[in-house]
């Protein structure tokens, strides 16, 4: 058992909540069991180490430690004090993961002939960021992309704000939106600006078409020059008195529109 929380590998573990520490080790910390279980179970060739707690261990046995084990992976019992000295969380559930970055590409994602993305640009709130992987899983959609000017989707509270979707579909981060855009133009994918300032109606969209979500900032939105380059702004109807939806309400509410359409259309071929 790892009982020291000064240790060099305890300071190596919580040195990932910084962003530098992540850039250059290429890995990062996933913390709770929702998390962690989704990474054992869809990423552990991606798993580098499991740190658990006694009691931890044993509530986990089946769903965490078990599969962890069956895949060769290294698992560390480790006293609550260590734990809590590697974890960013403020109430630590007892169970801990460093897992590698996923090394995805755009152009990876764009030869799978995907028919649902959505790009986060200049997006900073780590909640906002991370509802929206966890939407976009929730859709069905094929990946997530992610401008560089947002923020670091590794960042502790937005992996654990995705509850394990970030290792579901593809999260493409660091891009450069232009760059983007042109290269979702160039592989036929209609670009949706989602902006309070659209004059089409959600339910005008042509949803049926592949097409990639644009979201802006959550304070001001997406700037002209990406409505331009945008084929339509996209706006969510407001049937009450709610002047706006956030960030994630909104991805959330297009993401499903679009796979209600889509889905509808597999079925009716």
């Amino acid at each position: 058992m790892l009982t020291n929380p000064g240790s060099d590998r305890v300071r190596a573990v919580r040195a990932l909540q910084r962003r530098p520490v992540r850039q250059r080790t290429g890995r990062f910390g996933v913390e709770g069991p929702q998390g962690v279980r989704e990474a054992v179970r869809y990423a552990p060739q991606r798993v580098r180490d499991v740190y658990v707690t006694a009691e931890a261990a044993q509530r986990y046995a089946a769903d965490i430690l078990g599969p962890a084990h069956d895949a060769g992976l290294r698992v560390h019992e480790v006293s609550t004090e260590v734990l809590a000295a590697m974890s960013d969380a403020d109430a630590p559930q007892g169970v801990l993961a460093v897992v590698d970055a996923a090394d995805t590409t755009l152009a990876e994602v764009l030869a799978t002939g995907p028919r649902l993305l959505v790009l986060l640009t200049n997006v900073r709130d780590p909640g906002n960021a991370g509802t929206v992987i966890r939407g976009a899983d929730a859709a069905g959609a094929d990946a997530v992309l992610v401008s560089a000017a947002s923020v670091d989707v590794l960042a502790p509270k937005v992996v654990r704000s995705t509850a394990g979707s970030l290792f579901h579909l593809p999260v493409v981060a660091g891009l450069d939106t232009d760059a983007t855009l042109d290269a979702l133009a160039g592989a036929g994918i209609r670009r949706y600006a989602a902006d309070g300032s659209g004059t089409t109606l959600l339910p005008e969209a042509d949803l049926a078409a592949a097409h990639c979500w644009v979201m802006g900032n959550e304070a001001w939105g997406l700037p002209q020059d990406t409505l331009d380059r945008c084929d339509e702004v996209v706006r969510v109807p407001i049937h009450g008195r709610a002047e706006s939806l956030n960030l994630a309400m909104a991805a959330t509410v297009c993401l499903y529109a679009s796979a209600g359409v889509q889905r509808s259309a597999r079925g009716a071929g």
